[in-house]
């Protein structure tokens, strides 16, 4: 029997550790947290300084005899869950475990933390091995309370007054209201239109294309009208044209830092499509696997050690050129407090995505590792050089004058940007050797193009964990379970991987607004962050911070229930007649997503599945393809002939696909 037993969280995690640890360690799995707060009640003793009512999480009796009979044979007890608040949380509640249930005394109970599954890392984290750091404990416990007191108290006050089944959350129905104000601003946004000019010039037999028109009298042109632009075009054919200037500058480009939970989600989700969630899944598959390093972090740091392995990568497959003479270091520009030492980097650089090691991962693991080694070995890589050309054409007029310019780049040095460079980024400019200073030219053709100003984008994963980053909200570990929810609540729903509020998602921000605007205010969520952070750095007591919130939002909650009116949830009218009783049909939203259903409810209780056609036929039968949600709102692809042809795939199908094609899709159960 094994004489020292390590519990980490996940089967994953125990089966990498166990690769390299020898027969003198058992491995075992928590399978996540073993405690929380009850499922169905608060759970917190208000009255008795907010003291937590834990309960043995009930599916977890298994897990727990399997680990209470390992440790009674054990001289030592490790716990090896991750290097953040919930880690440290769950290692609390096993110490907790342990110390409730064995009878055996002398028992010694370690922690151990480290931010890569490597021989190495285990083997100075078992050398450093040291005791449950209760700061970090109590800013995840703080955290947990807050996010309780605030949806079971305010989620019953939104049944009463919105609709049965709702939920708030201190954090998703601030990150709901931004997506809020961003469909207010396209609703109120103007086009403004402007136009853009530009010119073709000629010297003799040589042509000088695609100049564009960027100053009227020292000024940035600013055409609103077409009569404005006529006066112009009137100017600019009775002008005379010269070559004012062609520079030459040379530019660099540093390399970019690694990447963070954060930047990592960001990429994935402009490269990939990937929704944040999805990172994070594929990202905890290769932490665990012992792959990359820890994946929640805001660090932008890389451990010396690292940065000389990759040096003498770079060094061996590069050239020296492409080795700067020191090291680069990054400085970290999160408002948020670190809790992770490094930034996302592969553990072995020498791994290259094309190995076969990463060739037999899951598809989204190997793009998500493609992704983590490319920014981890760019990092330290020389500077792109290149160089910027510009031509300056100035024309005159009796009253005015014009400068046009047209830009050129070229690449001199390909530095870290040769892990991901395309040809499309040098412009050349294909007359620059046949033009000189002060050559007349005459004006060939101008190109005048009609504008208007585009409202604000809606927020894609992307950009909302940035401006989540950017305003404190939230901390780089909660973004992709914040987003994940807030569409499982359907306050929000997915559209061509931009965020689009639903009417639900608007009654319920409108209503919280109107009567909790602390809670909805985005500093005021930023600051109970920073107060978590303090708890975790020793400088606040969470007591403090959990009864401070407490003495204005309980009464708060007594006084908008006895005096809020209830909220009415605007209906979306599909233009058709209910076959029922003639009513208007319209969609609405249930547990499950939308569904079409009669406006006279409950009077008339028509309803029918809300279908969103695509252009696609079924590769079984030729009927139309519709998309379909799970109950989690994930999107699908089905078959409308349902449940004649159960035809089904997570992947846009091809149209017209012929019956019987083999395909990588799933018969639906």
């Amino acid at each position: 029997m094994a004489s020292k037993l390590i519990i980490v969280e996940s089967p994953t995690k125990a089966r990498t550790l166990g690769r390299f640890l020898g027969s003198g360690f058992q491995i075992l799995a928590s399978y996540g947290h073993i405690r929380d707060l009850p499922a169905k009640k608060l759970g917190v003793d208000v009255k008795n300084k907010f003291r937590p009512q834990y309960e043995y999480i009930k599916n977890k009796n298994k897990v727990l005899k399997t680990i209470l009979a390992a440790a009674k044979e054990s001289q030592e007890i490790i716990l090896a869950t991750d290097p953040d608040r919930e880690g440290e949380a769950i290692a609390y509640h096993l110490n907790v475990l342990l110390n409730d249930r064995l009878k055996k005394k002398n028992i010694h109970v370690k922690r151990i933390t480290f931010h890569e599954i490597t021989p190495e890392a285990i083997d100075q984290a078992l050398k450093k091995a040291s005791k449950i750091n209760l700061d970090l404990f109590y800013a995840q416990q703080a955290r947990r309370i807050l996010d309780r007191l605030v949806g079971y108290k305010l989620s019953p006050l939104l049944w009463y007054k919105v609709r049965r089944g709702l939920s708030a959350g201190r954090v998703q129905s601030v990150v709901v209201r931004l997506i809020y104000q961003r469909e207010e601003e396209i609703k109120a946004f103007q086009p403004q239109e402007y136009w853009l000019v530009k010119a073709d010039f000629k010297k003799g037999d040589i042509s000088c294309p695609n100049f564009d028109l960027v100053k009227i009298d020292k000024k940035k042109p600013e055409i609103g009208s077409r009569k404005e632009l006529e006066k112009i075009i009137s100017l600019l054919k009775g002008s005379r044209y010269v070559i004012d200037g062609i520079r030459r500058k040379k530019i660099k480009s540093h390399s970019l830092p690694p990447l963070t939970t954060s930047t990592l989600q960001q990429l994935a989700s402009v490269r990939y499509g990937f929704g944040a969630y999805k990172t994070m899944r594929a990202a905890q598959s290769l932490y665990e696997k012992g792959l990359i390093t820890y994946h929640r972090t805001d660090s932008v740091n890389l451990a010396k050690a690292a940065i000389g392995e990759m040096r003498k990568y770079i060094k061996s497959q590069y050239g020296l050129d492409y080795l700067p003479e020191k090291a680069n270091f990054f400085k970290t520009k999160s408002k948020l407090a670190q809790e992770a030492h490094e930034a996302i980097r592969p553990t072995k650089i020498a791994l290259k995505p094309e190995a076969d090691r990463i060739v037999k991962l899951t598809r989204d693991e190997k793009k998500i590792y493609d992704l983590v080694w490319c920014r981890a070995l760019m990092s330290q890589m020389a500077s792109w050089l290149g160089e910027q050309v510009s031509i300056d054409v100035k024309g005159r007029s009796d009253s005015s004058q014009f400068i046009f310019r047209r830009r050129g780049l070229r690449t001199l040095f390909l530095g870290w940007k040769k892990l991901s460079w395309s040809a499309k980024e040098d412009v050349e400019i294909p007359f620059i050797q046949k033009v000189s200073q002060s050559d007349d030219l005459a004006l060939s053709k101008l190109n005048p193009e009609q504008k208007f100003t585009s409202p604000p984008k809606r927020y894609t994963d992307a950009s909302l964990i940035k401006t989540l980053e950017e305003m404190g909200i939230g901390r780089p570990s909660t973004y992709a379970p914040i987003l994940q929810k807030i569409q499982e609540r359907r306050y929000v729903e997915k559209e061509n991987r931009s965020f689009r509020l639903t009417n639900l998602g608007k009654a319920v921000t409108e209503f919280l607004v109107k009567y909790f605007p602390k809670i909805m205010d985005y500093k005021f969520t930023a600051n109970m962050e920073k107060g978590l952070d303090s708890i975790a750095q020793s400088d606040l007591d969470w007591i403090k911070l959990v009864s401070e919130f407490w003495q204005w939002f309980e009464p708060l909650i007594v006084q908008v229930k006895d005096k809020a009116e209830r909220v009415k949830i605007e209906t979306e009218k599909i233009g058709e007649k209910c076959p029922k009783c003639g009513g208007e049909l319209v969609v609405r939203i249930g547990r499950y997503g939308k569904f079409i259903s009669c406006s006279n409810y409950p009077d008339c209780d028509y309803k029918r599945d809300y279908v969103q056609k695509t252009k696609y036929n079924c590769p079984e039968c030729g009927g139309d393809v519709i998309i379909r949600k799970t109950k989690k709102g994930r999107k699908y692809y089905a078959c409308s002939n349902y449940p004649k042809c159960k035809w089904m795939s997570w992947r846009k199908p091809t149209t017209g696909t012929p019956s019987g094609q083999t395909s990588t899709t799933k018969e639906r159960k």
